[in-house]
């Protein structure tokens, strides 16, 4: 069986409310297994196609800075 996680994630999030997006990761954090990671890597993924230098830069720089401490 080939599932495709990109399409799986976006056909289960069309037409979602900030809100749904939200709850849905906030859902993926508390869950401990290592299996919603690709998912969450899909949601980054849409979002990082869509942002700006300046966006990817903050992100970049929020993350290294978070991984510090």
């Amino acid at each position: 069986m080939n599932l495709d996680i990109r399409q799986a994630v976006k056909r289960n999030l069309v037409n979602a409310s900030n809100i749904d997006v939200l709850n849905t990761i906030n859902d993926a954090m508390g869950i401990t297994e290592e299996k919603v990671l690709p998912g969450l890597g899909v949601l980054f993924e849409v979002y990082w196609k869509s942002a700006s230098d300046e966006e990817k830069n903050r992100i970049a720089m929020s993350i290294a800075n978070s991984m510090r401490q």
